[in-house]
């Protein structure tokens, strides 16, 4: 059974329809990109798997249960997000934010434990934010920032991570580590992972499938050879490119034609 398995998807903002007629299934331990231009539904596509947004019609069902029905409390045990950008009204410090991600694990009277603190900490080591524990948030870097975010939803121990843009402020040793990581703990711990991206070489290189959307609908899904070639790109992208292969592993690489 899938983990996770969109049926006949429609989302509107008020009057502005987003989203019309978009179903699919990832499996368990599945990692999947979701690609699209600017406006195509992207990021309201995780908000919805997560349960933040429900469809005007339709139904989205994780681990097997209609998202309408879990609890928030419930569904952030199974499946924790980490936003394009996050701003916080309070100084906290990064150790702080990561440690809210054990709040959907903990009884409505309890505190943080011992084995809280080691999970959190587990986590800050993993993104390497552990030096930075005792800083504030707001006075790191947008790099750093996003590296805590990732602790934190890593923190939460869920079955399904979530990801919007998630490396686009990292350095390209930190997007390698997390990439790495990523691979890791989908292999490891079966963690399904669903990334949005504008990189779409990214995606090649690291989904097993892949969802491009345009104008809120799926244009195309299915493994990176299938979904990204020239004709699909042009189409919904409108630019030119050159597909070929990386060398390495034989998945498709683009470039740009200018």
């Amino acid at each position: 059974m899938p983990v996770i398995e969109a049926r006949n998807i429609n989302f509107s903002y008020d009057t502005k329809s987003v989203m019309g007629n978009v179903s699919f299934a990832i499996d368990e331990a599945q990692i999947a990109a979701v690609i699209g231009p600017n406006g195509s539904g992207k990021t309201t596509l995780l908000k919805i798997i997560n349960g933040t947004l429900f469809p005007n019609s339709g139904k989205m069902f994780v681990d097997g249960k209609e998202t309408v029905r879990w609890s928030r409390r419930e569904i952030a045990r199974k499946v924790a997000i980490v936003p394009q950008e996050t701003s916080m009204i309070f100084p906290f410090y990064a150790e702080e934010i990561v440690l809210m991600g054990r709040f959907p694990h903990l009884g409505r009277y309890s505190f943080e434990d011992k084995n809280d603190y080691k999970i959190v900490h587990k986590a800050m080591e993993k993104t390497d934010t552990l030096t930075f524990a005792d800083r504030r948030f707001d006075e790191l870097s947008a790099g750093e920032r996003q590296r805590v975010l990732i602790a934190r939803a890593l923190a939460q121990e869920p079955k399904i991570l979530l990801l919007d843009e998630s490396t686009v402020f990292l350095d390209l040793k930190h997007q390698a580590q997390f990439l790495a990581l990523l691979r890791q703990l989908n292999t490891e711990q079966k963690l399904t992972v669903i990334f949005v991206t504008h990189d779409i070489n990214l995606a090649a290189q690291n989904a097993e499938k892949i969802i491009l959307l345009d104008s809120g609908e799926i244009y195309a899904i299915g493994n990176p050879a299938d979904v990204i070639t020239a004709a699909n790109i042009k189409e919904v992208y409108d630019v030119d490119i050159l597909i070929d292969q990386n060398p390495k592993n034989r998945l498709p690489r683009m470039t740009l034609l200018t």
